[in-house]
């Protein structure tokens, strides 16, 4: 096991504050970007075999419903209720997804001392 420091400190442990700056302002960057981009994705989901699409946008912003005819009955307004709610909740979780997939590729990168596999 080495004694070297990955933040470029001494024995002991002690980190280099220089060092610990610099990813800290690389990470700030990173993550910045890293919510443009997602603001900008979007992610379809459907429900009752595709009657119903939702597409919303990475700030989880709804872009688009689209319906099939089909199943716009009158007489049974909650089916489609229920269809649009699914599918809204689908594409909000597949979102979620995304962020975390995406800022823990960011935070898996940190190294910071006394905090193994927290990201």
């Amino acid at each position: 096991m080495s004694d070297k420091n990955p933040f470029g400190g001494g024995k002991g442990g002690m980190p280099d504050l220089g060092a610990l700056m610099k990813q800290a302002q690389r990470l700030q960057t990173d993550v910045a970007k890293a919510q443009e981009e997602l603001g900008s994705a979007t992610v379809d989901a459907s429900s009752g075999g595709g009657m119903v699409t939702v597409t919303i946008n990475g700030h989880f912003e709804v872009q688009k419903i689209a319906i099939d005819k089909t199943v716009v009955d009158p007489a049974d307004v909650g089916m489609l209720q229920d269809l649009i709610t699914a599918a809204i909740n689908q594409a909000v979780a597949k979102m979620r997804d995304l962020s975390k997939e995406r800022m823990g590729a960011l935070m898996g990168g940190m190294n910071i001392p006394g905090m193994p596999g927290m990201f």
